[in-house]
């Protein structure tokens, strides 16, 4: 018969709740950082005026925030799970691809987001 642990992780031993409860707090974290994606780019089609010469200009930096925001937690459930499995079984914590994502789309946006201002209409 398999143990299975909290969060249904299973098999190793209980880990000291102290890293379990910060592991679910940066899953909380990364689930919050979704949200505010989805909404920055939810004001920024409701909210921004249009570009002048640019009509798609909001989409196009919307698009990826929302997208971003709403695949973000599915990967921060992935990361929980296999954070928590390390913890259970003492192996070192894997590394995040979240990060790096986040990074790289966020500072797309915003070179976007930069030429679209700049740009003369």
């Amino acid at each position: 018969m398999r143990r299975v642990g909290r969060g249904g992780v299973e098999g190793g031993s209980e880990p000291d709740a102290r890293f379990t409860f910060a592991n679910e707090r940066t899953f909380l974290a990364w689930n919050r950082t979704a949200l505010a994606l989805v909404i920055a780019g939810l004001a920024i089609v409701q909210v921004l005026p249009p570009f002048r010469g640019w009509p798609w200009g909001r989409h196009l930096l919307a698009f990826p925030l929302i997208g971003l925001g709403a695949v973000l937690p599915g990967g921060a459930y992935r990361e929980w799970r296999r954070n928590q499995r390390a913890l259970r079984h003492g192996d070192p914590l894997p590394a995040s691809a979240l990060p790096r994502l986040l990074v790289g789309v966020i500072t797309v946006v915003g070179l976007v987001a930069t030429a679209l201002v700049a740009v003369p209409s």
